[in-house]
């Protein structure tokens, strides 16, 4: 499978690819993601395509639990002149994370790829008609409730299944909208329990019967830290690891990290071991 950008960049499935994060913000979980400036981002973006990353992911508002929204022209001031600068020394696809269509629209005249919607177009629906007008790929993920307040008592029957019937149903509406270029991501840690992440990743193959890719972003998330004794995001890097290892075996298309090279390098063993591949 082959997703393509009106810039005839693709995206080429197929073997698990890794998205690097680059997060413009003063305020994200894990402090070494924060750039506070172009070149401080460009200059990540640089050593993280070095270390092999397939795709570079921008965003300008945290969405850590608890967090806050922040003013719409603060983000686009945040997002938009670091995906030019980083277009402007790369053809890697250039995914913005965002939630607010002109955000996105304003992303995508600036080079950006593809639109990573935390909210699956429940905070702004006119975030489809972007994605369909500009023929880009578009990360629908799973969410309950907001970020602000996600983590308060979200409760599942059988998450995986919820999950799925959410999927199901937005699917359809975004395909009849014209948009077929989905990547499904079920959003851990956005609304979930400790018991609803392991869940998640125990069940993985369960999505791909949706015949969609999927995206993993677990790096260095409180699930981690939890079952690693309580420790801090800065020590939750072999955890993460762990993850990544797990989703390269269950045929996972994308992982969301924030170290690419350490993630890298476990793909790439892990792809010897099981299919021999270099």
């Amino acid at each position: 499978m082959v997703y393509t950008t009106p810039w005839n960049r693709k995206i080429e499935f197929g073997r698990t690819m890794v998205m690097g994060i680059i997060n413009v913000t003063p305020d994200s979980f894990f402090a070494d993601s924060r750039k506070q400036s172009v070149l401080e981002a460009v200059e990540t973006a640089k050593k993280m395509i070095e270390e092999g990353a397939d795709i570079i992911d921008v965003g300008g508002m945290s969405t850590r639990p608890g967090s806050d929204p922040v003013d719409e022209e603060e983000e686009l001031n945040r997002v938009i002149p670091v995906i030019r600068a980083i277009r402007s020394i790369t053809d890697v696809p250039i995914s913005v994370d965002t939630y607010r269509w002109r955000v996105a629209l304003k992303a995508l005249e600036a080079g950006a790829d593809i639109v990573n919607d935390i909210s699956g177009y429940q905070f702004e629906p006119d975030i489809v008609r972007v994605v369909s007008e500009n023929n880009v790929p578009y990360v629908l993920m799973h969410i309950k409730g907001t970020p602000k307040t996600m983590q308060e008592n979200p409760h599942y029957e059988d998450v995986v299944k919820e999950i799925k019937e959410y999927f199901t149903e937005k699917i359809e509406y975004l395909k009849e909208k014209g948009v077929n270029q989905i990547v499904l991501d079920p959003g851990i840690g956005f609304g979930k329990r400790y018991e609803d992440n392991l869940e998640i990743l125990r069940r993985i193959d369960e999505f791909k019967e949706l015949k969609l890719p999927i995206l993993i972003g677990a790096s260095r998330k409180s699930f981690i830290g939890i079952t690693l004794g309580n420790v801090p995001p800065e020590e939750r890097l072999e955890g993460t690891l762990a993850v990544t290892a797990y989703c390269t075996m269950k045929g996972v298309d994308i992982i969301r990290v924030h170290d690419v090279l350490p993630n890298k390098r476990v793909i790439r063993m892990m792809e010897a071991i099981l299919w021999q591949r270099l």
